[in-house]
C-alpha cells in the first residue's frame, strides 16, 4: 500500500504530550480519567522521571494497577513543592481531598474505644470515647475490646482520684456522691481541693497509660518517702497501691527490648489486593498497645502501601497527637520518599524520627513479630468473613432461598393495651445491625389491639416504598442499558470511519474492547428523591415475628402490590403446647403447613432470633417514646392556632389548664402576647364559662393523624 493511501495519523495523546514538559524537581502529580475525576495521586523526587515511567511500555513497574491506568488516564496534572517533605504531606492532603480509586484508603477499627482526658478543663476526667476528634485532649488507645478499655479505666478510677462525673453533673451537685465516701475522688464539685496535688494525680494518669512506667514507678516511690517522712502515712499508702498497680500492669507486659526509646513497630501481610497493617508500640522497651488496619482492593506495591500508611496514621492529629510519635519507626521496607516523610515526621514531633529497615539484632525480632501479628489479624478476620458466609449459605438451604440472604429485614408489632400502636422493622446485613435501614411506624388506623390489622398497614407502607425503589432502579438500569448501547454503535461507527478496507469490523470489535476495559463514566448524581427511595430497597429475606397467621397477613400485603418474589418467613416463638410439651423455634414458609424446627444454638436460627430480638427491642423502644411524649403532653398543646409563646404565657399567668377553663374573655385577653384571634381560636376548644357550645374536633382528630414514617434517630 503506498504512503498516500495510508490512513491518516491519530491526533496526539495530550497526556503524552504532556510528559515532555514535566519538571525535574519534586512534587506530586494527579491522574485523571474522561469524566475528570481524580483517580490516582503519587509523589516524586523528580516529576519527569517518575510520571514518564508510567507511559514505556517495557517499564520495570510492577504494580497490578498499572496496565488498566495506562488506557483509562486521560489527563495528568502536576504540583512543583520545594522539598520531598512538602511533596509528602500535600500527597496526604489530595488523597485525603480527591479519595482516588487507586490510592490505599486507611481504614482501622473505628469501633474500637479509646480513653480521653482534657488537661484544659480545670477538673479533668478519664472517659471513654469511640472516635477521637481535634480538640487539644489526650487519646490513649484504641484499646482492642471494650472490656480492656473499661478494665483499664476502672484500674485508673481504683487508684487515681480522678473525678468520674460530667460536666453538668458537677455543676449540678451539691453534696459529695459515692466515690467521694469510698476515698476514689476528691468531690471537687463540693469541696476546696488542692490544684497542684489534682494535676499531679492527671500526670500520673498520663504516664500511666502511655507505658512510661519506669519514669512513673520513680515518681512514685519518690512521693511515697516524702509523705512517710512527713507522716502522712495514708497518702503513702495511697501512692503504695499505685505503685502495686503500675508494676502489676507491667508484669502483663511483654518485654521486647532492653532500649529506652519509643518505637512503632509496623508488620505488613498481605494476599493479592487485602493486605493488613499491624502497628505495635513499644514504649521504654515493653509492648504498649497494638492496632491493625485492614486494607481492601490495594493495587500497590509494599513500599507505597506503607508509604502512605504513614502520612495518613501520622497526619491525623485526633488519632496521633504529635507528643506520642516515638523516636523511631521499624518498617519491612522503606517506603516512597522516605527522607521527606522522616523530615516531616520530626518537624511534627520537634525532634528527629528514624525510619528504619532492621537487618539484625532485637529490632529484626520486633519486625517479624508485628508480621506475625499482621498474619493473624488477617487470617482472624478472613476466618470470620468465611464464616459468615457459610452460615448464610446454610440459611438459604434451610429457607430454600433463591438467593444468600445478605440483607434481612424483620417486622414487629408493639402497643400498650391497645394504644400506642407502633411497628418496628430493622434490617442485618451479614448478620449485623444496619441501623441506616431501621424505620419506625406509627400505626394510623384504629386497630384497638388488633396485632393483624396494625402489621398489614405497616408491611403495605413499606412494601410500597420497596416497590417504587425497586421500579427507580429497573429505570436507571434500562437508561444505562440503553446508553451504553448508544455508546457502542457510535464507537462502531468510527472505528469502520477510520480502518483500512477489509478490516472494518476487526477495528471495531477492537474499540469496542477496549472502551469495556475503561472504567465508564459516573452516572448523574440521582435526585433526592430517588436517592431517598434508594433507602427503600427491598431485603433478601423478610422475617415477620410470629406463626402461620402472620406469615399470611405479610404475603397478603406484599401481593396485594405485586410483590410475588419478596421472600417471606414467620419466626415464632419457643413455647409449650396444650399437653405441656416443649416446642422450639419454627419457621413457617409459604404453602407450608408445619413449620421447620431450628435446633437451639444452629447458625440458622442465630441470624433469625437476632433480627427477631432486635426488631422487638426498637418496637418496644418506639412504643416507650411515644407514651412518654404524650404522657407528657399538655392539653393546651392540642388547641390549633396557639403558638409556643403563647401556650407558655397563659400557663404562666393563669397557673393551670384548669383556671384556662373557667377563664373569661377579658382574663385571658390579659395575658401578655393573647390578642382576639388566640381567644377565638381558644374558644373553639373551651367554652366560655357558662356557655353552652357544640364540641369541636380536637384532640381526638389531631390523634388519628399521626406522624409520616420516619427513620428512629436514636
Amino acid at each position: 500500500m503506498s504512503d498516500d493511501a495510508r490512513a491518516p495519523e491519530p491526533e496526539t495523546d495530550p497526556v503524552l504530550a504532556k510528559l515532555d514538559t514535566l519538571p525535574v524537581k519534586p512534587g506530586c502529580y494527579l491522574f485523571y480519567d474522561k469524566t475528570g475525576a481524580a483517580i490516582y495521586v503519587g509523589k516524586a523526587k523528580s516529576l519527569r522521571s517518575r510520571v514518564r515511567s508510567y507511559f514505556q511500555e517495557g517499564g520495570s513497574d510492577s504494580r497490578y494497577f498499572i496496565p488498566i491506568l495506562r488506557k483509562i488516564v486521560r489527563d495528568l496534572e502536576t504540583v512543583v513543592t520545594s522539598t520531598e517533605k512538602e511533596a509528602a504531606v500535600l500527597e496526604n492532603e489530595l488523597i485525603k481531598k480527591h479519595k482516588p480509586r487507586f490510592n490505599v484508603k486507611l481504614r482501622d477499627d473505628k469501633d474500637f474505644l479509646c480513653l480521653r482526658i482534657d488537661t484544659k478543663n480545670p477538673w479533668p476526667r478519664l472517659e471513654t470515647v469511640r472516635r477521637p476528634s481535634p480538640d487539644g485532649a489526650r487519646y490513649f488507645g484504641p484499646f482492642h475490646s471494650a472490656t480492656s478499655a473499661r478494665r483499664t479505666l476502672h484500674l485508673v478510677n481504683k487508684h487515681w482520684k480522678l473525678r468520674t462525673c460530667t460536666d453538668l453533673d458537677m455543676a449540678s451537685r451539691r453534696r459529695p456522691c459515692l466515690q467521694y465516701q469510698i476515698k476514689r475522688c476528691p468531690a471537687p464539685c463540693v469541696y476546696e481541693v488542692d490544684r497542684d496535688e489534682y494535676a499531679e494525680q492527671v500526670r500520673s494518669v498520663s504516664l500511666f497509660l502511655e507505658g512510661r512506667h519506669d519514669e512513673l514507678t520513680g515518681e512514685l516511690e519518690k512521693r511515697m518517702k516524702e509523705a512517710a517522712r512527713a507522716m502522712e502515712f495514708e497518702r503513702a499508702a495511697i501512692y503504695r497501691d499505685q505503685l502495686k498497680a503500675v508494676e502489676s500492669a507491667r508484669e502483663s507486659q511483654r518485654v521486647v527490648s532492653v532500649k529506652d526509646v519509643d518505637q512503632d513497630v509496623v508488620g505488613l501481610y498481605r494476599e493479592g489486593s487485602i493486605a493488613e497493617v499491624e502497628l505495635i508500640k513499644v514504649r521504654s522497651g515493653r509492648v504498649a498497645d497494638t492496632v491493625s488496619f485492614s486494607l481492601r482492593g490495594v493495587e500497590l506495591p509494599d513500599e507505597e502501601i506503607l508509604g502512605n500508611f504513614l502520612t495518613q496514621y501520622y497526619g491525623d492529629e485526633a488519632e496521633v497527637p504529635v507528643d506520642v510519635i516515638p523516636d523511631e519507626i521499624l518498617l519491612p521496607v522503606l517506603p516512597d520518599g522516605a527522607e521527606g516523610v522522616s523530615e516531616w515526621l520530626g518537624d511534627r514531633r520537634g525532634r528527629k524520627v528514624a525510619l528504619v529497615v532492621p537487618q539484625r539484632g532485637p529490632r529484626v525480632e520486633l519486625l517479624a513479630m508485628a508480621r506475625e501479628n499482621a498474619e493473624h489479624a488477617f487470617k482472624e478476620k478472613q476466618r470470620a468473613s468465611d464464616d459468615i458466609e457459610a452460615r448464610l449459605d446454610d440459611l438459604r438451604e434451610r429457607l430454600r432461598l433463591p438467593a444468600l440472604p445478605r440483607r434481612i429485614e424483620c417486622c414487629d408489632i408493639s402497643h400498650l393495651g391497645g394504644g400506642d400502636t407502633v411497628g418496628s422493622i430493622v434490617s442485618l446485613k451479614d448478620g449485623q445491625p444496619d441501623r441506616k435501614h431501621y424505620r419506625s411506624f406509627r400505626v394510623r388506623t384504629k386497630t384497638e389491639g388488633d396485632d393483624y390489622a396494625a402489621m398489614y398497614e405497616v408491611l403495605a407502607r413499606r412494601f410500597r416504598r420497596g416497590r417504587t425503589a425497586k421500579e427507580v432502579k429497573e429505570a436507571e438500569l434500562a437508561a444505562e442499558l440503553a446508553a451504553e448501547a448508544a455508546a457502542e454503535a457510535e464507537l462502531a461507527s468510527e472505528a469502520s470511519a477510520i480502518a483500512e478496507p477489509g478490516t472494518e469490523l476487526d477495528a471495531a470489535a477492537e474499540v469496542i474492547d477496549e472502551a469495556r476495559t475503561e472504567t465508564p463514566s459516573e452516572p448523574p448524581p440521582p435526585s433526592s428523591g430517588k436517592k431517598a427511595e434508594a433507602d427503600w430497597d427491598l431485603p433478601d429475606l423478610f422475617v415477620v415475628d410470629g406463626g402461620r397467621g402472620q406469615l399470611n397477613v405479610a404475603l397478603s400485603a406484599a401481593r396485594d402490590l405485586g410483590l410475588h418474589d419478596l421472600p417471606i418467613v414467620g419466626l415464632a416463638k419457643e413455647r409449650e403446647s396444650v399437653i405441656g410439651e416443649k416446642m422450639v423455634d419454627r419457621v413457617y414458609l409459604p404453602g407450608q403447613k408445619n413449620g421447620i424446627l431450628l435446633r437451639p444454638g444452629s447458625s440458622s436460627l442465630f441470624f433469625l432470633a437476632r433480627a427477631r430480638d432486635e426488631a422487638h427491642r426498637f418496637a418496644n423502644h418506639i412504643r416507650e417514646k411515644l407514651g412518654k411524649a404524650r404522657r407528657l403532653r399538655s392539653e393546651i398543646e392540642d388547641i390549633p392556632g396557639l403558638g409556643d409563646a403563647v401556650r407558655k404565657a397563659l400557663l404562666r399567668e393563669l397557673g393551670s389548664m384548669a383556671a384556662l377553663r373557667t377563664a373569661t374573655d377579658a382574663q385571658i385577653l390579659a395575658v401578655t402576647g393573647v390578642t382576639k384571634r388566640h381567644l377565638t381560636a381558644i374558644r373553639k376548644v373551651i367554652a366560655a364559662p357558662g356557655a353552652v357550645v357544640e364540641p369541636a374536633p380536637g384532640p381526638a382528630a389531631a390523634e388519628a393523624t399521626p406522624a409520616e414514617d420516619r427513620k428512629d434517630e436514636a
